[in-house]
């Protein structure tokens, strides 16, 4: 990756908790790769070097339920209920539930200085406001980590591509269902290595960040 210019930190910091509904297929992959603890790291770094922090969540309103069709794992999210919020416009029964975040990111994210997107819905941030929210900050390089490396990390990392980013890929600040069909970070991690400008463990990516003298455009 070249020089870190307008540079910021982009993470889904969703569905991470042993309570979850998804822990017994992701369970494996975030323990083993320390997720939960880089992401905080990335989070601290960023908050302490003044890099700004984007936050693309994944909701599901009760008019997302309407849907006709699904792929196999949207069917999955929307039977368990995972990323359910009540209304659009109301946060109740918000906090604590699938869509909220963990308890030890929250200083990070509440800060007033974070910025939460729009929801995506599927998988990658076509269809919310992330990419505006970049641009108009004059931000073009990316470091990204997320829950669930194959489908929504993935899927941020070749949209922002696509819209002329530089993305630096955490590989350790993310994590992926392991099922009979196969081990989705895995599959992942090959698709990093291919595709991203840059494919970062979490102590690269922290001093990468250190380093930076210039951080982003403020608001």
């Amino acid at each position: 990756m070249r020089e870190l210019s307008r540079l910021t930190m982009e993470t889904r910091p969703q569905g991470l908790s042993p309570d979850g509904v998804m822990w017994g297929v992701v369970g494996e992959s975030v323990t083993e790769n320390n997720t939960v603890e880089n992401i905080e790291a990335l989070f601290k770094t960023a908050k302490e070097n003044d890099i700004q922090v984007f936050i693309s969540p994944h909701y599901y309103f009760p008019h997302d339920h309407g849907w006709h069709f699904e792929g196999a794992l949207e069917a999955l999210m929307h039977h368990v209920g995972m990323f359910d919020r009540k209304d659009p416009l109301s946060v109740e029964d918000f906090e604590g539930s699938g869509a909220d975040w963990l308890e030890r990111y929250k200083p990070y994210i509440e800060d007033g200085e974070t910025v939460v997107s729009n929801p995506h819905k599927v998988y990658g941030p076509e269809n919310n406001d992330l990419i505006l929210q970049l641009r108009k900050r004059g931000i073009d390089k990316v470091i990204l980590g997320g829950t669930s490396a194959n489908l929504c990390t993935e899927a941020h990392m070749r949209e922002l591509l696509e819209q002329g980013f530089e993305v630096a890929v955490v590989k350790d600040a993310t994590a992926a269902s392991i099922v009979e069909e196969g081990d989705g970070y895995q599959a992942a991690v090959v698709n990093f290595r291919f595709i991203a400008n840059a494919v970062w463990t979490t102590e690269e990516a922290v001093e990468a960040m250190k380093q930076s003298q210039l951080a982003v455009v403020p608001m």
